[in-house]
C-alpha cells in the first residue's frame, strides 16, 4: 500500500512540475497606430498584429478607439479579420488630446485577450465622438478579461491531490 501511495505522489509531483501551460493566448505584437505615437492626423484604420491566428465571426472581436471623455470614434461594424491582423475603421477624430485604442479579440486557443494603447492627436480633428452604451450586448467588451484564471486550476488541483493524499494515509493504517 506505500508503494503504491508514493508512487502516486510521485506521478502526481511529476505531472504538476513538467505540465507545459495550456495554449498560449494571443500576444499583441504590433499596432497601427503604435502605442504612445504622437499624431497630427487621426488614423482612417487601426490595425493590430498579433502572434497567432485571430479567431473571426460576428460580434466576437471588437477594437474601440476613445478620447478622454468617453467618446467613441471607431465606426460601427466588426472589425476585419485577416490572418493575425485586426482591422477597424475609424472616423475622424475631435480635440487634441488622449485617445485610447482598446481590444478584446478571441484568441487561436478560444480564449479572449484584451488590452488597451494610447496615443497622442497633436491637432484638432474635425469629428463629433458618438456616446456608445458600457455594454453594448454583444459581450464584446474590450475591458473584460474573461475566463478562469490559471491560479484557480492550480489551486484546485493542489486540493485535490492533497484530499487524495489525506485519505489515502488514513485509511491506510488499519489491517484486517
Amino acid at each position: 500500500m506505500k508503494r503504491a501511495l508514493i508512487a502516486c505522489l510521485i506521478a502526481g509531483a511529476a505531472v504538476l512540475v513538467t505540465a507545459a501551460p495550456a495554449a498560449a493566448h494571443n500576444a499583441l505584437i504590433s499596432s497601427d497606430p503604435k502605442d504612445k505615437a504622437s499624431l497630427e492626423v487621426g488614423p482612417s484604420t487601426v490595425t493590430l498584429t498579433f502572434d497567432q491566428d485571430v479567431q473571426g465571426g460576428q460580434g466576437i472581436n471588437k477594437i474601440s478607439v476613445t478620447d478622454g471623455g468617453g467618446g467613441h470614434y471607431e465606426l460601427p461594424g466588426d472589425p476585419m479579420i485577416k490572418d493575425t491582423s485586426v482591422t477597424q475603421a475609424v472616423g475622424a477624430l475631435g480635440k487634441a488630446g488622449l485617445y485610447k485604442i482598446g481590444y478584446r479579440i478571441l484568441s487561436a486557443d478560444g480564449h479572449p485577450v484584451s488590452g488597451e494603447l494610447m496615443f497622442t492627436l497633436t491637432k484638432d480633428g474635425t469629428g463629433t465622438p458618438r456616446v456608445e452604451a458600457e455594454n453594448d450586448g454583444s459581450g464584446a467588451d474590450p475591458h473584460s478579461q474573461g475566463g478562469l484564471p490559471v491560479w484557480v486550476w492550480i489551486v484546485g488541483a493542489v486540493v485535490l491531490l492533497g484530499g487524495g493524499v489525506f485519505f489515502a494515509l488514513r485509511g491506510g493504517g488499519t489491517k484486517a
